[in-house]
């Protein structure tokens, strides 16, 4: 199989590569990527050279370099986001320019270069909102809260739009929060386990009650290529792992892998719009496709520590003034 990836050198981009390359020596991927916030070049550093690998430095927003990609792939696999919340309240523009736009690109040039590709489009449980009881399923009404889960929400219209007016083979991935290796520094686990390390404050929003559903990143790229390989055409596959857990108990347990008290724990101001509970209902791929998470939460969380405490050369340089010294949070709504 012939794999475009976008965004490859993002957190779960990589994982998926690195994950297909050493299941499959047959598979061979391609991977465009802009290389901006939140993907490292490193990340994928030594497979360059592999025949089976090649890297594109390109924006997805960019229909002639998207149209060359598509023609000789079997399918794509779209990771390429502006992800993180925070900035996504501060600036929204570059959301709704990669989020929306791109995802358009994505399928024009699919429309008129390779209608026979397959497109999995990944994307996540904050479209839906937040929910205060139950799960929610894939027929449930999106509820975005803020300008990342909006652009998210909005590609998704876009690929089931474009699947039903011109048939094209479109799946859609709804996954809930993802930890590991190669996560950006910018993010709770990864942030936490860093400044900890560094016997630094660790900063939690509000009261540290928000509740989110934790999966570790290699569960969710076996869902993706059980998705791409066996998912149907115009479907929409959440993937949730039932590991839902408060913000301060995924803190406390970093800290206890580290041997860390409590007492580097602050509570910072809230950020506007902070769903206070995510839950996906991950029946269907469950059912349809035989997916089960492998990973023990528990087990995962403490190799994700140990892998960034081998590779502080990779985080260092990412790790910016902002993760390492943050201030309480102040947003300017100008």
């Amino acid at each position: 199989m012939r794999i475009l990836v976008t965004g490859g050198l993002g957190f779960i981009g990589t994982n998926f590569i690195r994950y297909m390359l050493s299941r499959d020596r047959e598979v061979e991927i391609t991977n465009i990527d802009k290389v901006g916030a939140g993907s490292n070049l490193e990340n994928l550093e030594d497979l360059n050279g592999q025949a089976n690998y090649r890297f594109i430095r390109g924006d997805i927003s960019d229909l002639k370099l998207m149209a060359e990609a598509v023609k000789d792939v079997d399918a794509i696999v779209n990771f390429a986001a502006e992800t993180h919340v925070d900035r996504s309240i501060r600036e929204p523009r570059p959301f709704i320019q990669s989020n929306i736009l791109g995802v358009f690109t994505i399928l024009e040039a699919m429309r008129k270069y390779n209608r026979d590709a397959c497109l999995v489009h990944v994307s996540t449980d904050e479209v839906y909102g937040e929910i205060q009881r139950g799960s929610f399923k894939e027929s449930d009404r999106l509820n975005p809260s803020n300008p990342y889960s909006a652009s998210k929400a909005s590609a998704d219209m876009l690929c089931l739009a474009y699947h039903k007016t011109y048939n094209l083979n479109v799946k859609i991935t709804r996954c809930t929060n993802n930890f590991g290796p190669y996560q950006f520094p910018e993010k709770l686990i990864p942030k936490t386990i860093i400044r900890a390390i560094k016997n630094l404050k660790v900063p939690i929003y509000g009261t540290g009650k928000n509740v989110r559903d934790w999966i570790y990143v290699l569960d969710h790229c076996e869902a993706i290529r059980l998705v791409l390989e066996n998912g149907r055409s115009g479907e929409i596959y959440n993937i949730s792992s039932g590991n839902e857990l408060e913000n301060i108990e995924v803190v406390r347990m970093i800290l206890r892998h580290l041997g860390k008290d409590d007492d580097i724990i602050f509570f910072v101001e809230d950020r506007p719009g902070h769903d206070l509970r995510y839950s996906l209902d991950s029946s269907k791929i469950r059912s349809e496709l035989g997916w089960r998470p492998l990973h023990d939460f528990s087990s995962a969380l403490k190799e994700t520590v140990e892998w960034y405490l081998r590779n502080e050369s990779w985080w260092r340089p990412l790790a910016t003034k902002e993760i390492l010294h943050p201030t309480p949070w102040k947003l300017n709504l100008q």
